[in-house]
C-alpha cells in the first residue's frame, strides 16, 4: 500500500517541454487544471498528497517520477538522461522533502545516467529499461544501490518506447499491462499479462494505488480490461501531458 506521493505543480513554461509527439503544443492553464484533478485523484485513492512548487525554469519538471526511485528502503535520486532535466534531480525542495520522508537517501553519479520513468517496481524486484535516457552505467548503479538495500533488478533492453514504463504498468497482483514490445518479451511470462491494443497503446501507462488504477481519459478498451480484474477505475485526463511525452506515471513519486 502507497501512504505518500510527491507531485509538482507544472511550469507556466510547460508548452516547451521535450517531444516527440506531433500533437500541439500543451495549453498551460488546461494542465493545471488536468493536474489538479490527477492530485484529487490520488487523494480519493488514500494518499497523502506533497505538492511542490512550479519551476518555471524547467518545462518538463511537473515528471517528478523522472528525478528519484521511491523504494521501500531508501530514496534513490537519479541523474536524468536528458541534459535539460539533469539540473531538477537537485532541486532544494525535492531533496528536502525526500529526507523529510527517508532516512537513506542514495544517488546515482556520472557517467551513469538513469530517469524512473524507466523503472518498475514489482515487490522487492525492479525491472530497468535501457532506453535513450538510461545507461547501462546509471542501471548498475541502481541495481548496486538496490542490492545495498536487499532490493534487485535487472534490465530490459527497449527497442522502440521512450521509457519502459511507456509500455508496462504492474498492477499488483501479478497483474501486468503489456504493450507493443513487450508482449512476447520472455522475462514477463509468468504475469498474468493483460495485452493493450495499438490503437489505446498510450493507455498502457496507468497507476495502481491503493487497489485503485488510475487510467487516462480516452481508452475505453484499457479502462474496461482493468475493471474486468476487479479493481476501481478512477478516470484522469492527461491529454496536455501526452502533447510533451508525460503519462500518468510520470506525475508522482509513489511509496
Amino acid at each position: 500500500m502507497f501512504k505518500n506521493v510527491i507531485v509538482r505543480i507544472p511550469s507556466k513554461h510547460v508548452s516547451d517541454g521535450i517531444t516527440s509527439a506531433n500533437e500541439g503544443k500543451p495549453i498551460y492553464e488546461k494542465a493545471l487544471v488536468q493536474h489538479e484533478n490527477y492530485v484529487s485523484a490520488l487523494t480519493k485513492a488514500g494518499v497523502d498528497v506533497t505538492v511542490l512548487k512550479p519551476e518555471d525554469e524547467f518545462p518538463d519538471s511537473c515528471f517528478v517520477e523522472d528525478v528519484a526511485l521511491c523504494t521501500k528502503k531508501c530514496a534513490i535520486i537519479t541523474r536524468p538522461g536528458a541534459s535539460s532535466r539533469r539540473e531538477e534531480a537537485a532541486l532544494p525542495d525535492m531533496i528536502k522533502t525526500l529526507h523529510h520522508f527517508y532516512t537513506h537517501v542514495e544517488q546515482i553519479k556520472e557517467p551513469g545516467t538513469i530517469e524512473a520513468g524507466d523503472i518498475m517496481m514489482v515487490g522487492d524486484h525492479f525491472y530497468i529499461g535501457l532506453s535513450a535516457r538510461t545507461n547501462q552505467e546509471g542501471a548498475n548503479q541502481m541495481i548496486s544501490i538496490l542490492e545495498k538495500y536487499g532490493l534487485s533488478g535487472e534490465t530490459v533492453p527497449l527497442k522502440e518506447v521512450l521509457h519502459l514504463k511507456t509500455g508496462l504498468a504492474y498492477l499488483e497482483n501479478n497483474n501486468l499491462l503489456v504493450a507493443g514490445e513487450f508482449k512476447n518479451d520472455p522475462r514477463f511470462a509468468d504475469f498474468n499479462k493483460v495485452e493493450i491494443d495499438p490503437d489505446e497503446a498510450y493507455g498502457a501507462n496507468c497507476i495502481w494505488v491503493n487497489d485503485y488504477v488510475l487510467v487516462p481519459e480516452g481508452y475505453p478498451k484499457v479502462q474496461k480490461k482493468i475493471e474486468a480484474l476487479g479493481y476501481k477505475v478512477l478516470i484522469v485526463d492527461t491529454s496536455e501531458f501526452r502533447k510533451i511525452d508525460g503519462g500518468l506515471s510520470c506525475l508522482s513519486l509513489r511509496f
